[in-house]
């Protein structure tokens, strides 16, 4: 009987034949689900810990509302013996419902104009080419990541020499300056994602580019519209830094136009040694429940805005 055959050893240039490596077994379907235990119970764990971190300030804050003077110093945590809304009612007469109106005011103006002049120039450099679409990208994206600290001092100078200091409509047109960066970038990425055909049809149809913006394209772009204007929308009524240089009263007859963030600090420094916390915390939260409610009533339109752009 002849020997069977075998396959010819593989050696090396120097005759070594070369060491065979054991295969790695699959994992096994145990593991796998443990791992996926694991990184379950972390994630969840992490997003309890920041809800904690986020909910037990804001509570603190409006039961601090309700406390008097010496529950706040004695006890931070205690609960409030006495439950009274007249803490609300003297915190908006000491001045919290001016602010809130001048807040009002500017944000009526700056973020509608804002989001529109900020959607018209990201559509236009991110469905058209002509030269230096790049360079003017890249201008407002470096405009996002310019701190405003640097332009404070050229800013007021600049506002000072068009007299619109201390005045809504001087404030107004910085908010939108200092927004459009932000919603640029934002929008450019959005507009890149709607269909080419909606807009080729509807200039077959006989509309110009300005109407197929407004009423093809624009409407096509609500989540992202939405997502960034609530973005927009927080960032103005927080705003601390801009209101502080331009919204001063230049002169003794020159009224005092200060927004809520300007108003609050106003209001802790008026008291000087009379001091009423809890009409301080009462106007915080006066200040703080708008955008609570603003927020929670779109946090699916947010969330739908910013992964909607992504998953097209």
């Amino acid at each position: 009987m002849s020997a069977p055959i075998t396959e010819p050893t593989k050696v090396d240039g120097n005759g070594v034949p070369p060491q065979r490596t054991a295969k790695k077994a699959p994992p096994r379907p145990g593991d796998r689900r443990s791992e996926g235990l694991t990184l379950n119970v972390f994630s969840h764990g992490f997003l309890v810990l920041w809800a904690v971190l986020i909910i037990l300030p804001l509570l603190w804050l409006v039961l601090s509302s309700f406390k008097t003077d010496a529950q706040i110093g004695g006890s931070a945590l205690g609960w409030p013996s006495n439950w009274q809304l007249d803490v609300f009612s003297r915190a908006w007469n000491k001045g919290i419902g001016d602010y809130f109106t001048n807040t009002l005011i500017v944000l009526v103006f700056s973020v509608p104009l804002t989001m529109l002049f900020g959607s018209m120039a990201a559509y236009v450099l991110a469905r058209y080419e002509f030269p230096g679409n790049r360079l003017i990208y890249y201008f407002f994206v470096g405009g996002a990541m310019f701190p405003v600290f640097l332009a404070l001092v050229p800013l007021f100078f600049m506002v000072k020499r068009l007299d619109m200091l201390n005045t809504y409509q001087g404030l107004i047109l910085v908010y939108v300056a200092y927004s459009m960066p932000f919603t640029v970038f934002f929008m450019h990425a959005f507009f890149r994602t709607l269909p080419t055909a909606v807009f080729e049809a509807a200039v077959l149809d006989g509309a110009s580019h300005t109407r197929a913006f407004f009423q093809v394209m624009l409407p096509m772009a609500k989540p992202g519209l939405l997502s960034v204007g609530i973005f927009n929308v927080l960032g103005q009524w927080n705003q601390y830094i801009l209101p502080s240089v331009l919204m001063q009263p230049q002169n003794s007859s020159d009224p005092e136009r200060y927004v809520l963030t300007q108003g609050l600090i106003q209001l802790q420094q008026q008291q000087g040694y009379a001091t009423d916390l809890p009409v301080l915390f009462a106007g915080v939260t006066i200040a703080m429940i708008p955008m609570l409610v603003v927020y929670l009533s779109f946090q699916r339109q947010v969330q739908a805005g910013l992964t909607s752009a992504t998953l097209k």
